[in-house]
């Protein structure tokens, strides 16, 4: 889209603006299986014109389908960790055979979706130091959430 040449004019932010209002308009559109009414009178409220309305619709009304599988396609509801495991490793040698003797642990998350069972697990591989930073992440998570439930 920034590289259009009829849209050179139009400040970047401007347009990444529109193009997230657009989109969010196609998809709350999707989610809540919109009729073309319901969309051409919230597009009035938005003080659009009637020929961009017209068009709008007229390309949602072709690509609906598309879109409601797409939707259905993503779910309802966020992945959840449901058990982590880990294991240290030792780099002992580097590609130039190097002695190097860096511990690294590999981590694991196992996922879950409410909506369609479990996922393929999320692995990584990180330092100590990075790893007490995630800890440390998650448990300022954790007490902001108990903070936040206790009001």
């Amino acid at each position: 889209i920034l590289d259009d040449p009829d849209l050179k004019d139009i400040d970047p932010t401007v347009l990444k603006h529109c193009h997230a209002a657009a989109a969010t308009c196609i998809l709350e559109a999707g989610k809540q299986k919109a009729d073309i009414s319901a969309i051409s009178t919230c597009l009035e409220d938005c003080k659009l014109d009637k020929e961009r309305i017209e068009q709008f619709c007229t390309e949602y009304q072709k690509n609906k389908d598309a879109l409601e599988i797409l939707l259905g396609s993503i779910g309802r509801s966020p992945l959840h960790i449901t058990d982590v495991s880990w294991r240290l490793e030792y780099q002992i040698k580097n590609n130039q055979l190097h002695k190097t003797y860096q511990p690294s642990y590999l981590v694991t998350l196992h996922l879950e979706n409410s909506d369609s069972g479990s996922h393929p697990d999320v692995s990584f591989s990180c330092t100590m130091e990075q790893l007490q930073d995630l800890v440390g992440k998650l448990k300022d998570a954790a007490k902001s959430l108990e903070r936040a439930t206790q009001m």
